[in-house]
């Protein structure tokens, strides 16, 4: 099927092929029609798949000539508001369009929402918005909640529920999600009519996406070989925890590798920059905490590996989702110590999962984990008694002589 056999509108067709986009894939081209006839959608797809184009589509075209918020688009972290936002834009240049989330200055995003027919968001910063009075949701009627089921895993549950009941009745709602918890039915099923159930394909194919492992307790000189011998053009190493991608980032730099570490406790201002450095390819490795597991578009992603196993089993395709996108091929490799046995075995449970497993030869490198500030007090024998005196108590008097008063409580007046 072609994109004009869905969308009889010129200017989109033009906008679409400017994007570069040949045929729709197989979620655009089931969720789009109906869409287009303002029926409520549940669309179950993969990650890569076109989701922003399925309900991007029938957006635009049901916009009204009305100088209000229309259109709500809800996500759950920062990079996929702004990825969302930029490719409607592109979509539809001339359509004012508000990106809300946190972690940036508020002031600048109030004005945008003045002016904004589409408002994409994060629910914490719109539900700020809300309380401030900066946002009014009466004039709304397209509503997407786009990867659902991420937003329930964050626990945005309650913030979602919230901004619900504060939104027209009287709409259109599309969910879209790669699965669909309990919890996320239980959502569509109160604030949806009659949705129409669409189902993609779940996986990519093997052939687009080998899959390997090594069981090793080198997990870091493993990586390090793995990486020279791939040559990946631009690689994503999955971490667990915020302080071990930090540290791992700083030891790959130590062996001559390009790595910028992606965690909560940048800046939005840091993040923007480390993604931008990696999109342009000056970065080749980005080793990451599950911030950019979902939803987020990186072109030329040729690897991805699992540095840590993730502990939830689904986590997993998540990951290897970020490459082989858009019909391209990856390789996506895992590393396993003996530590996570558990939780790869839950992984290899999982349907349609068969990684291969393969050993190699390679040097034990140094790993410097992450220096501590101080030493450390031995545990045995510690007594509160043996604790320092707090700052405050220990130099109340020489801080109270310093500014020329006594140090005692009482005040004291003059005669």
């Amino acid at each position: 099927m072609e994109f004009r056999e869905l969308i009889p509108d010129d200017r989109l067709l033009a906008a679409i092929a400017a994007m570069g986009f040949g045929k729709p894939t197989e979620i655009q081209e089931k969720a789009i029609p109906p869409a287009l006839q303002g029926q409520d959608l549940i669309g179950q797809a993969k990650t890569g798949s076109g989701k922003t184009l399925a309900f991007g589509i029938p957006l635009m075209k049901r916009l009204r000539p009305e100088r209000r918020v229309q259109a709500l688009i809800l996500v759950p972290t920062r990079e996929l508001c702004q990825q969302v936002g930029a490719e409607l834009q592109r979509l539809a240049r001339s359509v004012p369009l508000a990106m809300v989330f946190g972690g940036v200055a508020i002031n600048p995003q109030v004005s945008s929402l003045r002016s904004a027919q589409v408002v994409v968001a994060t629910p914490g910063r719109l539900l700020d918005h809300m309380e401030r009075g900066t946002f009014r949701g009466e004039g709304i009627h397209f509503l997407v909640f786009d990867e659902a089921d991420r937003m329930f895993d964050m626990g945005f549950l309650k913030d979602m529920e919230a901004i619900l009941q504060r939104l027209p009745r009287e709409r259109q709602t599309l969910l879209f999600s790669a699965t669909m918890p309990e919890a996320i039915k239980r959502l569509a099923s109160r604030h949806q009519r009659n949705p129409v159930h669409i189902r993609a394909k779940e996986l990519v194919e093997s052939h687009l996406l080998p899959q390997f492992f090594y069981r090793t307790h080198e997990k870091f000189s493993l990586l390090v070989h793995l990486i020279k011998k791939e040559n990946p053009g631009l690689a994503l190493v999955f971490c667990r925890t915020k302080h071990g991608s930090k540290a791992l980032a700083r030891n790959l730099q130590k062996q001559g590798i390009e790595a910028e570490a992606m965690h909560g406790n940048l800046s939005q201002a840091q993040r923007d920059k480390v993604m931008a450095s990696f999109k342009s390819g000056k970065t080749q490795v980005m080793v990451a905490t599950d911030i950019v597991q979902r939803g987020i578009d990186i072109k030329l992603v040729t690897h991805v590996f699992n540095y840590n196993v993730p502990h939830v089993p689904e986590d997993y395709v998540h990951r290897i989702g970020r490459t082989a996108r858009a019909g391209e091929s990856g390789k996506a490799i895992t590393l396993v110590e003996r530590a996570e046995e558990g939780q790869w075995r839950a992984i290899l449970r999982l349907p349609n999962i068969f990684p291969q497993e393969r050993w190699e030869q390679f040097p034990v490198l140094e790993y410097q984990g992450r220096a501590r500030q101080g030493p450390a007090p031995s545990q045995r024998g510690f007594r509160s008694r043996d604790r320092p005196p707090s700052y405050s108590r220990l130099d109340r008097p020489q801080r109270a002589a310093q500014r020329g008063r006594s140090g005692n409580r009482r005040p004291q007046f003059r005669r």
